[in-house]
């Protein structure tokens, strides 16, 4: 008894969008922490570039996230449109 991708494909691929998105928005804020993390240690600093890059990292991961999800909902209206137009050709 394992899983069935046809009968559960809808679910397993709105989990792996959800997923996508998920991870991508926690790698650039973790990126730019540890980016901030460096030039604080770096410069003798206190804690200001981890602000900073954290900070650029939410903007950053935020639009990226924005994004993929244009992407995918465009994808998804297209597939919708290409459907519903008739192909004979003659449009």
């Amino acid at each position: 008894m394992g899983f069935d991708y046809k009968k559960n494909r809808v679910w397993a691929e709105n989990l792996s969008i959800v997923m996508q998105l998920g991870l991508t928005m926690a790698g650039c804020i973790i990126l730019c922490f540890f980016i901030g993390r460096y030039i604080d240690q770096w410069l003798g600093t206190r804690g200001i570039f981890i602000t900073v890059f954290t900070i650029f990292g939410v903007v950053g991961g935020a639009n990226v996230t924005y994004r993929q999800i244009l992407e995918i909902t465009a994808d998804k209206s297209d597939a919708k449109e290409n459907t519903s137009r008739p192909k004979d050709g003659n449009n």
